[in-house]
């Protein structure tokens, strides 16, 4: 009799432990991370050139990692360690570095070069590993010709070729008004890129609104993407209805991008990079740039539950 009733105590004390087991287990998978790969940063542009406060608010937020602009480079490009110090003290790594644009112009490849390589200098003195690279060379009447959007990815080449001799990588951001503003578009130039030399920088709002889906692009871009700029777009306007092409960027989770669906993308390349948070100024004049650094946080470690 004992040993029949020791018995039942014994299978129902297993059962219990399986399933409490289980439960936990399930729980642990609901808040496992998505992409755990992927480290997060922040972007000082919203701050409109004001990079010590930007400093300051990012490291205030938590944010460990920031891209910087070309703008730091005159004040800074004969003492680089000031700036190193400031991003030390508040334990910022330079995730980034805006080097600017590419020129297309065969007359004027020389001088480009040799801006983004004395850029590539610089961010190697700030600890940095990484500039990006845009280009304002769009026609305003037409489309741009493949000729064109592969003399990018040639002097791009040339570009990273000599950067990396200095080990900083040169990545092709893809931008709204610039060569590889469609899907089509950035293939071309992502295709004549030399993967050696330069790689990707995805924004994922960009290629949005220039008519693709950039969860599909991080998994066809796999193998040549080395950060992403993450932030939403908002489209059509609420309060532009003249416009039905009208948009403008907004923090994450407020426009049409499927940020879930990026972040499971991401997860399932096992991409291992940066994912660098940008707003090129506060979408509402009632905002500052540090509010819309929290809301972005907020919807990171909340929605996404991903760590910054």
């Amino acid at each position: 009799m004992n040993e029949s009733v020791n018995r039942r105590q014994f299978l129902t004390t297993a059962g219990l432990s399986t399933l409490a087991l289980a439960i936990a287990a399930d729980t642990v998978f609901a808040r496992s991370v998505i992409a755990p790969g992927l480290k997060i940063a922040y972007s000082s542009i919203t701050w409109g050139g004001n990079d010590a406060q930007a400093i300051a608010d990012l490291a205030a937020l938590g944010y460990h990692g920031i891209q910087i602009r070309a703008n730091t480079f005159g004040p800074y490009r004969t003492k680089p360690a000031e700036l190193k110090a400031l991003l030390d003290q508040h334990h910022l790594t330079l995730a980034m570095f805006s080097s600017g644009n590419v020129e297309i112009d065969p007359a004027k490849e020389q001088s480009t070069i040799d801006t983004h390589v004395a850029h590539a200098s610089f961010v190697k003195a700030l600890g940095g590993s990484a500039i990006q690279l845009t280009n304002s060379a769009r026609p305003k009447d037409r489309l741009p010709t493949t000729e064109e959007l592969k003399r990018l990815a040639a002097v791009m080449n040339e570009i990273g070729k000599q950067t990396a001799d200095l080990g900083v990588q040169a990545t092709y951001h893809n931008h709204m008004h610039q060569l590889g503003e469609t899907p089509e578009e950035v293939d071309v130039i992502v295709q004549a890129m030399n993967p050696k030399f330069v790689k990707l920088e995805l924004d994922i709002a960009h290629y949005k609104q220039g008519g693709g889906q950039p969860e599909k692009a991080v998994k066809q871009y796999k193998d040549i993407i080395y950060a992403l700029h993450l932030k939403d777009t908002m489209s059509p306007l609420p309060d532009n209805t003249d416009n039905a092409k009208a948009y403008k960027f907004v923090e994450l989770g407020r426009g049409n991008v499927d940020v879930p669906a990026v972040f499971k993308a991401l997860n399932d390349i096992k991409f291992k990079g940066w994912g660098i948070v940008e707003l090129d100024g506060v979408p509402e004049k009632n905002k500052t740039p540090k509010e819309c650094a929290e809301i972005n946080k907020e919807y990171i470690t909340k929605t996404l539950n991903h760590p910054l």
